[in-house]
Parts: C-alpha cells; sequence; structure tokens
C-alpha cells in the first residue's frame, strides 16, 4: 500500500549561541512559552491518533516514509513564511535557544554556516532523499534499504533543527503573520511522531523540552483557541 505523501495544513500568509553541546551565558527570554501563545492551535483533537501505526497490515517504512514525506512539505511552507527575515545578517549562525547547529557534510566535514544557508542544505539534502526511488520508494513491490531507518532519523534531526530556530529566532513575525497556531500544531504533531517511533534522541530535542511538555499536554477543552482563517 503506497500513501500519498503530502501535507495536511493549509497557511495564509498575512541569536546566544553554543557549539552542539557547550553552553554560553544567559538565555533570552522566550516569548513563544507565554500562555497566551501556546494555548493557540488549529486542531483540537489528540495528535497521537494521527501518529499511530494504523493497522499490522500496514508496512512501517511506508508509514514512516509517508509521514516524513509530509512533514518535510510542512516544515519547509513554514519556513517559507518567515524566511525574507531570516538573513545573512540577521542570522548569523543556525541557532536555536544556547544552541549553534553546524553543518557537516558527506565526508564529515564541519561548517559553521548562516542559518538561511542551513536550511538551504536542510532541505536540498532531505528533497534529494525523499525523491530518491532507491530510498523513499513509492512503487509497489519496491523495497526498502536496509539504511532507510538510520536516514529518516537524520532527517528528523535536521527538520527538528528548522523548527527549533523558527520558534527561537523568528517567532515574533510568526505572531506578526497570526501563524502560530499553525507552529504550535505542526511542531506538536512532529514531537508525538518521533516519540512515537523513537526517531530523534532525547538528548536532541532537550533544548525544546519546556515548549514540547506544554504543547502534547492535552487542553481542557473549554480552553481550545482556533486560529480565525481570513
Amino acid at each position: 500500500m503506497r500513501f500519498k505523501r503530502n501535507g495536511s495544513y493549509t497557511l495564509n500568509r498575512k541569536s546566544k549561541t553554543k557549539p552542539n553541546g557547550k553552553k554560553v551565558p544567559a538565555e533570552e527570554k522566550k516569548h513563544y512559552m507565554e500562555p497566551e501563545y501556546t494555548k493557540v492551535r488549529v486542531m483540537d483533537f489528540d495528535l497521537k491518533d494521527l501518529v499511530v501505526l494504523p493497522t499490522k497490515e500496514i508496512d512501517l517504512n511506508e508509514w514512516l516514509a509517508s509521514n516524513t514525506t509530509t512533514f518535510f512539505n510542512l516544515i519547509n511552507l513554514q519556513y517559507s513564511t518567515i524566511s525574507e527575515f531570516c538573513t545573512g545578517d540577521t542570522c548569523q549562525a543556525m541557532t536555536a535557544c544556547n544552541t549553534i547547529y553546524y553543518w557537516y557534510d558527506e565526508r564529515g566535514k564541519k561548517t559553521k554556516c548562516t542559518a538561511p544557508q542551513y536550511v538551504d542544505l536542510v532541505m536540498t539534502f532531505v528533497q534529494k532523499l525523499v525523491t530518491d526511488e532507491d530510498i523513499f520508494p513509492t512503487k509497489y513491490g519496491k523495497d526498502f534499504p536496509n539504511s532507510f531507518e538510520s536516514l529518516v532519523k537524520k532527517v528528523c534531526r535536521y527538520l527538528f533543527h528548522v523548527l527549533a530556530h523558527i520558534y527561537w529566532a523568528h517567532f515574533k513575525e510568526t505572531v506578526a503573520l497570526e501563524l502560530q497556531g499553525h507552529l504550535n500544531t505542526l511542531y506538536t504533531h512532529f514531537i508525538v511522531f518521533v516519540r512515537e517511533f523513537n526517531l530523534v534522541e532525547p538528548k536532541e530535542t532537550c533544548i525544546m523540552d519546556d515548549l514540547s511538555e506544554v504543547l502534547c499536554a492535552p487542553l481542557p477543552p473549554h480552553t481550545h483557541n482556533h486560529v480565525t482563517e481570513r
């Protein structure tokens, strides 16, 4: 069974550093943690229902491929809404919280990039993978490679970096565009997915644990604050 691999949300458009693992002083205020923002979602049902493997008849790799491709498209789209504000001048490094992300090429060479350069490298890398029939097969009967799960984990780790950067460096712009509900829903969906299948190490996502715990906790029915589309 092959799934149609695309997105499911619609968007209406209207930097403290550390090299992976090393801390720097003082952390800026996390505006995205304010209750007026964390309560805003575009969906009010349990996202875990969307990520669990539906039936035993569906191949796990096929399910991972379908969801990974969807998240790639959605996160790429979410980033595009603030990309004009993410420049080499405003984001001279790919930062999130107290972390700098470095790019490692196929030879393992470490490179410090501006945030837009890093995101472009991520999206180019992932696009090449998800459109490669030998890695993400779409034809019935074609097997997934033995390395498939490790590649999905790598993709999810990179996509997490992009989401974390949007929250850390561009949340004000996201709010100005009235897209914080879309971002919160996308982030929650993604975190629930990677946790369900152990796709990203907790030590990688721990920098956003405060947000993850708030967003992944069920909201009481009367507190749902839906985004109004215009």
